[in-house]
C-alpha cells in the first residue's frame, strides 16, 4: 500500500474549507497588532563614539617634565577597562540618580529593593557599549524622550572618563606627598649646611676672598725677609720682636686671627662644608621644581578619552517599526492558523479512516 503524499497545493482545498475562520483570524491578528503597535511609544538612540587614550601617556607628570604626547590606547586591556566601567553598577546607579530615572522609568521610589532593580534592569537594557571593528568605543543610549537619550549618552562618557583618571588619581596622591616629604628634608638639611658653614667661616676667618691668603703669604714673607736683615745686622731686640710676629702669621697660638695655621684648617674644613652645601642646595632646587610640577600635575586633570563624536538628539526613532510588526503578526496567525486547520483535517481523516476499519 503507497504511502500518502502532500502538497502544497493540495492545502488549497482545506484552507478554501475553512477560509472563513482563517480569515477572522488573520483580521483580528491585524487589529490587535494594529492596535498595540500605534501605543507602543517611540524609542530614540543616541550614540557617542570615542576612544581611550594610553594611561601612561595622560599623566600630567610626564606630559609636564618629558614633554610627553596623547597617544590613542587601542590596546585590547584599554578597551576591556572602558567597557567594564561603563556596564558596572556604581556607575549605573549614579546615573539613575542623577537624571531621576525612578520616575522616569515609573519603576517606584528610591529606596525599595524591587524599584531599584527594575531601574538597573531598564538602564542596562537601555544601555549598550561596544568595541567596533576601527577599534572604538561606541556608547548607546535609547530613550523615550530624545532629549535625554543625548545627555544621559555625553553624561555617561564623562562618568568614564572622570572614573578611569581616578584609577591612576590616588596614586599620584602619595607620590606628590614624597615629594613634599622629601622637599621638607633637604629644607631642613639645606638650613644645617648653611649654619654650620657660617659658623665655619666666623671661627676661622675664612671667607672665600683671595686677599685673605695673599694677605697671609705677602705678610709672612715680608716679615721673614725683615728678620733675615734684623739678625744680618745683630740687632737681637728687633729680631725677638720679629719673631714673635712671623709665629703669629703661621701658627694658631699666635694670637693673631689671620695666621697659616687656622687658615688651612678652616679652609680644609669649609671646603668640605661648601661642598656639602652646593650639593645640599641643588638637590633642594631639583626637590622643589618636582614637587611644583607634581602639584600641578594633579590639580589639573586630562581626559583619558577622545571623543570622535558627541551624542545628539536622534532625528528619527529607531523603533518600533510598526510595519513590520502589523506584517509578521499577520503572517505569523497566517502561517499558525493553515498549520491549525491542516492538523485538525489530519485528525479528522484518520478518525474516519478508524471507525471505517472497525465496520
Amino acid at each position: 500500500m503507497s504511502s500518502r503524499t502532500y502538497s502544497l497545493m493540495g492545502l488549497w482545498p482545506v484552507i478554501n474549507r475553512w477560509k472563513n475562520l482563517v480569515l477572522a483570524a488573520v483580521g483580528l491578528a491585524f487589529l490587535l497588532s494594529l492596535l498595540v503597535a500605534f501605543f507602543l511609544p517611540n524609542i530614540y538612540r543616541s550614540t557617542a563614539v570615542f576612544y581611550p587614550t594610553n594611561p601612561e601617556t595622560t599623566d600630567p607628570d610626564r606630559i609636564v617634565t618629558e614633554g610627553g604626547k596623547l597617544q590613542l590606547g587601542g590596546r585590547a586591556e584599554d578597551l576591556d577597562r572602558i567597557i567594564t566601567i561603563g556596564e558596572s553598577q556604581p556607575v549605573a546607579e549614579l546615573m539613575i540618580r542623577r537624571f531621576g530615572l525612578y520616575n522616569h522609568y515609573k519603576v517606584g521610589s528610591p529606596g525599595d529593593e524591587k524599584a531599584e532593580q527594575d531601574a538597573l534592569d531598564t538602564f542596562d537594557k537601555n544601555l549598550n557599549i561596544v568595541h567596533n571593528d576601527r577599534d572604538a568605543i561606541e556608547l548607546t543610549i535609547e530613550d523615550e524622550d530624545k532629549q535625554l537619550a543625548a545627555r544621559m549618552a555625553n553624561t555617561l562618557v564623562s562618568v568614564i572618563d572622570s572614573i578611569n583618571q581616578q584609577l591612576t588619581y590616588e596614586n599620584r596622591r602619595s607620590i606628590i606627598e614624597l615629594y613634599r616629604d622629601r622637599s621638607a628634608f633637604l629644607e631642613k638639611e639645606f638650613v644645617q649646611a648653611h649654619d654650620s658653614l657660617l659658623a665655619a667661616r666666623r671661627r676661622y676667618g675664612v671667607y672665600g676672598m683671595d686677599r685673605e691668603s695673599r694677605y697671609i703669604a705677602k705678610e709672612i714673607i715680608e716679615m721673614e725677609a725683615e728678620l733675615r736683615r734684623a739678625e744680618g745686622e745683630g740687632n737681637s731686640g728687633k729680631a725677638a720682636g720679629l719673631r714673635r710676629a712671623l709665629k703669629g702669621l703661621t701658627q694658631a697660638d699666635g694670637g693673631n686671627v689671620y695666621n697659616l695655621e687656622s687658615y688651612t684648617k678652616g679652609l680644609d674644613l669649609i671646603t668640605g662644608l661648601y661642598s656639602r652645601f652646593n650639593d645640599v642646595q641643588t638637590r633642594l632646587q631639583v626637590a622643589r621644581g618636582a614637587y611644583e610640577t607634581a602639584r600641578l600635575a594633579i590639580s589639573s586633570r586630562i581626559s583619558s578619552i577622545y571623543i570622535v563624536q558627541k551624542a545628539f538628539p536622534a532625528t528619527k526613532k529607531a523603533k518600533p517599526v510598526r510595519s513590520l510588526i502589523v506584517v509578521s503578526s499577520v503572517l505569523i496567525t497566517l502561517v499558525l492558523s493553515i498549520i491549525f486547520i491542516t492538523l485538525l483535517e489530519l485528525y479528522r481523516g484518520n478518525l474516519g479512516l478508524s471507525r471505517l476499519r472497525k465496520v
